[in-house]
């Protein structure tokens, strides 16, 4: 026989323990987030502010200056320059490069001990190049997308004072744009902290990429590799023996487009770079790129520009004249 137990609703009572989590890294204020497509000739006289900011080559090579060394960096590569520190930027004339430029403080509130923390993390990055990784890459292209949406400005205009925000912008999109940043700066510490506990802390590569990373190296390479040909969906599928529906998930969860419009998209990149550069005509760009005709180039330069190649070429020419229209 069982025992009838009466319990009250007092004994479902549970105590539960929460946990305060730790601020590695406490951003206070963001005061530029910029993406630039310089002309290859371009050259920024430098600068020294009380504020963090890094540089990112997303395409291109340039020769930077933080302090008193000099370096170039590479596609893929970021510096840091710490509060205080002179720093210029200059192209190195031979490729039209694309940046990536953020500044930003960090939190005043609890001085002593948070941000005095987040910044002997900061300087362990400082001074050096770092390599990013594809996590890093993509969460970059966040806070561009984001910022995008957010400022009610040109990003690409390095003559700003103060970047005003839209009236109307996505729910929690600077907030978004805080805690992508918070989580870009954390991950490049932690590969760099573990770059180092194994001797190699001169570049914090990922030492062993995961399987969907491969496949997506292998992939971006082989569309950068036929740039100037006109290839179909079946072409590449078949090439890099990848079934059609993984291909298109991949692409879409990574690039949030499949891989032919992100094809036409490095067409057009390259194209801007090339217009930038100064040394080639809009039909030889056209036809250097499988442009069938200088006017369907044209075409889609436009729907995934919102400009034609003309208006593209004399925006390029006004901002290294530090002439924008209003």
């Amino acid at each position: 026989m069982y025992k009838k137990i009466q319990l009250s609703k007092g004994d479902f009572n549970m105590a539960y323990n929460g946990f305060l989590p730790e601020n590695v890294i406490n951003i206070g204020k963001i005061y530029s987030i910029h993406y630039f497509e310089y002309m290859s000739d371009f050259s920024f006289e430098g600068e020294s502010h009380d504020l963090w900011e890094f540089i990112c080559v997303d395409k291109g090579e340039v020769e930077v200056t933080g302090g008193d060394k000099k370096f170039i960096l590479h596609k893929g590569e970021i510096a840091f320059h710490e509060p205080n520190e002179f720093h210029n930027v200059t192209a190195t004339g031979t490729i039209a490069p694309n940046l990536i430029v953020i500044s930003f403080d960090l939190s005043v509130s609890n001085k002593s001990n948070l941000q005095l923390s987040s910044e002997k993390q900061l300087f362990a990055l400082s001074n050096r190049i770092l390599r990013i990784d594809q996590t890093e890459r993509r969460l970059l292209a966040l806070i561009i997308q984001e910022a995008k949406q957010s400022f009610d400005c040109r990003l690409d205009d390095p003559y700003l004072a103060a970047m005003p925000l839209k009236q109307t912008m996505p729910l929690g999109s600077g907030q978004l744009i805080l805690l992508y940043l918070e989580e870009f700066l954390l991950h490049l510490l932690r590969r760099f902290e573990h770059a180092q506990s194994i001797g190699l802390d001169k570049k914090p590569a990922s030492y062993k990429l995961k399987n969907t990373e491969e496949i997506l190296d292998l992939i971006t390479n082989y569309l950068k590799q036929h740039i100037h040909e006109q290839i179909t969906l079946e072409q590449i599928c078949h090439d890099n023996l990848i079934g059609r529906t993984q291909l298109q998930k991949l692409m879409k969860e990574q690039f949030n487009t499949g891989a032919i419009n992100y094809f036409h998209q490095l067409k057009i990149e390259t194209a801007k770079q090339q217009i930038r550069s100064g040394r080639l005509n809009f039909t030889q760009i056209s036809t250097g790129l499988g442009y069938q005709s200088v006017q369907y180039f044209s075409r889609q330069f436009k729907n995934l520009t919102g400009m034609t190649p003309t208006e593209y070429s004399s925006s390029i020419k006004a901002l290294a004249e530090n002439s924008f229209p209003e």
